[in-house]
């Protein structure tokens, strides 16, 4: 990579950041979209984009921490500018390697001054560098810093989980994952798949425990994948795949997706219930027409969608189905590795309500269950309000429904945090 193209790839990086820490983008969704805008970009150029935006993002506070450490001016006083410079420029002294640390804050120097912040520029450079040159020294005393994960959440957890479980989650978000895929088993098999892609210096594993998924590494983009535009695999994470089967769906059952989009367990249920149908619905239409376009590419055909507001009750779905799907909305806490900004954006008051509207929904979709049916209901998350004790205040105002089984999966190399229960109606 040439030193030009390396100020570009930082300074792409750097108004990306922008976007995200300070105007409130979604890192996952701004992210994907500069990407796409600058897909002219080497492979290499685009993973150091990436790693440089979602590192700063996954580890703000530590890097706050730091930047604090070394600074009288402490980051939350900073002009935004100033601030988003100093916080790439300390996670790539602590945390990436492509240059030396020296031309790391040379570089960061010119972005100050290309931002108009020439008078700064002293500051960023006298500050970098003790960085650089005592980063050794640098602890980490307690979890929030250690994981930048704010103090409420680790209090939380700590209280529900105790101190040892908390840090083992905590360092689950940090590990590497390679990406799960669902393998539209219905046009091909994981072997020929895997052979497929290999061909394509794409590296497969497959998974041992579910026979629809497999891991891929390697790739550019999801894009350039001719595989993936003929439909054959989906992008869909290893305990999201488990829905289908832990909802125990048999080829002739009837289902309903209530909160769907975009559609990667509708389509698995419909890969399944061969013999049936699958509605998968969402609140939106922009929604509704994300499940369509994944329907189409896909070529399902035994599925359809619909918008439809989860929280309001269709008395013509009333006791209709074998099966109803609630995966739904939740504080997303079990998915922080690919949602890096999202521990930010939750508060404990922003928590209850979702709470409050998962029972809403629970309450309402319920009825949809046909008598011996199940209700399967999972988040992306493991607080316990929205999961255990969700089901335990589910169960004892439902007495016509049983669990049959409950399961909260915590983050590691394999999957992310899930949460399912699997309720049976009498």
């Amino acid at each position: 990579m040439s030193d030009n193209n390396k100020i570009n790839t930082r300074m792409i990086a750097f108004e990306t950041l922008l976007e995200i820490l300070e105007h409130g983008q979604f890192s996952h969704i701004y992210l994907k979209a500069v990407l796409d805008k600058y897909a002219y970009l080497d492979k290499n150029e685009r993973a150091f984009i990436t790693r440089l935006v979602n590192g700063t993002v996954e580890r703000k506070l530590q890097l706050d921490y730091i930047i604090d450490s070394f600074s009288k001016t402490k980051a939350k006083k900073m002009k935004p500018v100033i601030r988003t410079i100093m916080r790439m420029g300390a996670y790539e002294i602590f945390y990436m390697d492509s240059v030396p640390d020296s031309a790391t804050c040379n570089e960061y120097v010119k972005i100050a001054k290309k931002k108009g912040f020439t008078g700064l520029s002293g500051f960023v450079n006298g500050v970098l560098r003790n960085i650089s040159r005592q980063k050794s020294e640098v602890k980490f005393t307690d979890l929030c810093t250690k994981y930048s994960m704010p103090q409420w959440i680790v209090d939380k957890w700590t209280s529900e989980y105790g101190k040892e479980q908390t840090e083992e989650i905590l360092k689950g978000f940090y590990e590497p994952q390679d990406l799960c895929i669902r393998v539209n088993l219905s046009k091909v098999t994981r072997e020929e798949l895997k052979e497929k892609l290999e061909s394509r210096n794409i590296s497969v594993r497959i998974c041992d425990t579910i026979d629809s998924a497999c891991y891929i590494n390697g790739y550019d983009s999801l894009a350039s994948i001719p595989e993936f535009n003929q439909g054959l695999f989906y992008i869909q994470d290893y305990s999201s795949q488990l829905v289908p089967y832990r909802a125990g769906i048999k080829d002739t059952d009837k289902v309903i997706d209530v909160c769907a989009a975009p559609g990667g367990k509708a389509l698995h249920a419909a890969q399944i219930a061969s013999q049936g149908s699958v509605e998968a619905r969402d609140l939106t239409e922009a929604k509704v027409s994300l499940i369509n376009e994944n329907i189409q590419r896909t070529g399902a055909t035994n599925i359809t969608a619909k918008q439809w507001d989860a929280t309001e009750f269709d008395q013509a779905a009333e006791n209709q189905y074998d099966v109803v799907i609630a995966d739904l909305p939740c504080s997303g806490l079990g998915i922080i590795r690919k949602k890096p900004d999202i521990k930010y954006n939750q508060t404990e008051e922003s928590l209850n309500e979702l709470v409050q509207l998962q029972a809403n929904i629970l309450d309402t979709v319920c009825k949809y269950v046909t008598a011996g049916g199940t209700l399967c209901y999972s988040t992306c998350t493991i607080n316990k309000d929205e999961n255990e004790n969700q089901v335990s205040n589910f169960l004892s105002s439902h007495k016509d429904f049983t669990m049959v089984n409950m399961e909260q999966l915590l983050p590691d190399s394999s999957h992310d945090g899930f949460f399912i229960c699997v309720m049976k109606k009498n």
